[in-house]
């Protein structure tokens, strides 16, 4: 059967194809249509077209991630597939731009790009995987509408702070851990340390969570207010303020609730086992991650959500490890709370936050550790289809302390052992000599660090 591979650099409004074969020479010249009724309608006649002139063929397409811009031209592939012999996928841009760079590429432009994205699937075909239908992508929507509102909130409460601290700064130090409700619902009664300054204690205490003697302490620093805005217009835009984030909050519950109310997958409720995941946060995973098959090991996930450890060391340089944060930012953002999340309720990863701390990491180091943590755990959970038990943990960890240390002779210099002779810096001098006595610790054997070295004559 012959394979054949279309590449569709989708643009705003319209999109590029080219079709090339095995060897990477064109077949069909770059070819442009719109994103339009007429359009699409054209794709299938001209892959119809091709297809019964190349008869025990079929045609490997893609597209690339576009921030939705591409999402008609998929899904107009994929319904092609019940009729045609087609397969599609959704590849990384970071990929195919690599792959183009390999090549020696200089030239960027629409008709480049459609040819680059098919010679990524003739170049890679390991790392593509073709979708039947994505079942995600209606909660996907909701999703995003979602985060569009918890962005939204956020702007709206970095503004109201702003204005408080202008209007009635005294409230402030109340807002440590972010703003509560009630002091929102103080605020938008009194937005301006005048109108507190004058209030009554038995009106004020009426707002929930306020005693009487806070409700003192709050009118006695709002009479010496250093306030610098006092005037109704100020007062107004506060008021103006908590009203649309007490909207957006209760509009994002609603839109949680719908989400949650509409994923039932099992795959959903399986991660909810594990303390620290709530419905929205394991509906979220769900919608980055898909499909677990998607990844033969733990690793690769790891590496996908760009949370995998990174160093650089070439010649003498010094190595310093830090967290990859290559990929999207949205999968890293949910587990991030996920983890926070469990340091509080999940003994497994609050002993390992401690220990990190112990250790002398920093907060967001150990953080990251507890991240990576969570996911290895996730991607176990998932591929043996377990609720989350600690017990499992447990033994996983017993097992890997049983395991005897070894000290594994450097497979580079399997040819060669160190020249003393050989012209090399000060640095690689010292590591050299380190990395000896280690391996004469030992007896330069793989019985363990417990070892004694053998006596041998000079």
């Amino acid at each position: 059967m012959q394979q054949f591979f279309l590449g569709a650099d989708v643009s705003k409004g319209y999109s590029d194809f080219v079709i090339v074969d095995q060897q990477k020479q064109t077949v069909v010249e770059n070819f442009q249509l719109d994103d339009t009724a007429l359009g699409h309608s054209q794709l299938y006649d001209q892959l119809h077209i091709f297809l019964a002139q190349h008869s025990d063929s079929v045609i490997f397409a893609a597209v690339e991630s576009t921030g939705g811009y591409e999402n008609n031209w998929y899904n107009s592939l994929i319904k092609f597939q019940g009729s045609l012999n087609i397969k599609t996928t959704r590849l990384n841009p970071e990929g195919v731009y690599c792959n183009s760079r390999a090549d020696l590429k200089r030239t960027i432009t629409d008709k480049v790009s459609a040819k680059s994205i098919a010679d990524y699937l003739i170049a890679h075909p390991e790392k593509v995987k073709y979708q039947q239908e994505d079942y995600w992508a209606p909660m996907r929507k909701q999703w995003s509408f979602v985060a569009l509102l918890t962005k939204q909130k956020t702007q709206l409460s970095n503004q109201l702070e702003s204005l408080v601290y202008t209007a009635n700064p005294e409230v402030l130090q109340y807002c440590q851990q972010g703003m509560s409700q009630w002091v929102l619902k103080l605020l938008k009664q009194y937005p301006t340390a005048k109108k507190l300054s004058r209030a009554k204690v038995a009106t004020v205490a009426k707002i929930p969570y306020l005693t009487k003697d806070r409700v003192k302490k709050l009118i006695l620093a709002a009479k010496d207010s250093v306030a610098s805005s006092q005037d109704d217009f100020t007062g107004q835009l506060v008021t103006s303020t908590i009203d649309h984030i007490l909207q957006i909050k209760k509009t994002i519950k609603a839109q949680v609730k719908i989400l949650a109310n509409n994923c039932k997958m099992p795959e959903v409720e399986l991660l909810k086992t594990y303390p620290g995941i709530s419905d929205y946060s394991a509906i979220g995973l769900m919608l980055e991650l898909q499909t677990v098959g998607r990844f033969s090991t733990a690793k690769k996930l790891s590496s996908f959500w760009g949370i995998h450890p990174v160093f650089k060391a070439s010649g003498d340089g010094s190595t310093v490890a830090r967290m990859s944060k290559k990929g999207r930012k949205e999968p890293r953002r949910i587990l991030f709370m996920v983890a926070m999340s469990a340091i509080n309720c999940n003994p497994i990863i609050k002993a390992l936050y401690h220990d990190q701390l112990a250790k002398g990491k920093e907060k967001m180091a150990a953080i990251g550790h507890c991240m990576h943590k969570t996911l290895r755990i996730i991607y176990g959970m998932l591929k043996t289809n377990t609720a989350f038990t600690p017990e499992i943990d447990k033994k996983n960890q017993l097992k890997s302390q049983r395991k005897t240390p070894t000290i594994k002779k450097d497979r580079n210099r399997r040819y060669q052992e160190f020249d003393s002779e050989a012209p090399i810096s000060r640095r690689q001098g010292k590591k050299r000599k380190e990395q000896k006595m280690s391996q004469s610790a030992t007896g330069g054997t793989e019985s363990g660090i417990n070892t004694s070295a053998p006596v041998t004559s000079l």
